[in-house]
């Protein structure tokens, strides 16, 4: 019989990637944590992150993110569930995940014309009747093209998971006489949480870090931990207190994915 193990040599390029991409960054912004502005050791930034202005940008940076996964995850469970009945389930799904090819600048640049004081989206107020609002650098604006960006990183795990369920299983709970909304909520759903999982992490992970569309868009009226990191390496340039930052993002994070991480479930009615 033949061995199943992998020879030890092919695993070598995925051990350089992650100690050289993973584990030496992540050990490299620990290093800097450790340091303030003038470079010397010191625990000071540890301590400044717990006062009241760090604690509040995280508690912002987290109600935003919270904002921007429920609405995407609202819009996208039953798009993706419409996806699944429909003929060309994949050729629209396609058209769902096409604008998230599109480089992040130039669809930060283009809300900015479709939002601004003479944009489309004025205009039409202007068209029937209503004033000319200033839309962009507002929490809608921020939240609304934050939504737009992830939906599509929301939509298709949560597609894959509703797509694989067994129709079996489905047609068994309505041929037992239960409702369409106890099918939803005891067949369908718990089915395919694992897809709503993955879609959380993609979206929540990174809605905390944001800051290309906190500029453009929100005109820094939207402070989370992505721009305030930004504003430390690039503004005051102190590398110790925006290395700090970095560190409680990365343990929110590792949290975030504890959290939604698949804990077993069933897939087609068999047990993972």
């Amino acid at each position: 019989m033949k061995s199943n193990r992998t020879n030890p040599f092919y695993l070598i390029p995925y051990y350089l990637w992650i100690v050289l991409f993973v584990i030496a960054p992540i050990a490299l912004v620990l290093y800097f944590s450790f340091f303030d502005i003038a470079g010397n050791l010191t625990l000071d930034n540890y301590r400044n992150f717990f006062s009241s202005v760090y604690l509040r940008l995280t508690l912002s940076s987290f109600w935003y993110a919270f904002l921007i996964t429920l609405i995407s995850l609202l819009v996208a469970y039953p798009t993706a569930y419409w996806l699944t009945k429909t003929k060309h389930k994949h050729l629209w799904l396609l058209m769902i995940i096409i604008p998230s090819w599109i480089n992040l600048l130039l669809k930060a640049y283009a809300f900015i014309g479709i939002f601004g004081l003479y944009g489309p989206a004025n205009n039409l107020l202007a068209a029937i009747g209503s004033e000319r609002l200033q839309i962009l650098f507002t929490d809608f604006s921020f939240i609304f093209v934050s939504v737009y960006i992830f939906i599509p990183f929301m939509v298709l795990p949560i597609f894959n998971s509703l797509d694989r369920i067994n129709p079996a299983l489905i047609d068994a709970s309505r041929d037992l006489g239960a409702s369409s909304w106890t099918t939803f909520t005891r067949v369908i759903f718990p089915l395919a949480i694992n897809g709503v999982k993955a879609g959380i992490q993609v979206v929540f992970i990174p809605a905390l870090s944001l800051f290309v569309i906190t500029r453009l868009i929100a005109g820094n009226k939207v402070i989370t931990l992505g721009t305030a990191i930004e504003q430390q390496f690039l503004v005051t340039q102190n590398w110790g207190m925006g290395s700090t930052i970095a560190v409680f993002l990365i343990l929110f994070m590792i949290i975030v994915m504890m959290v939604t991480g698949e804990k077993g479930g069933t897939i087609n009615g068999k047990i993972k």
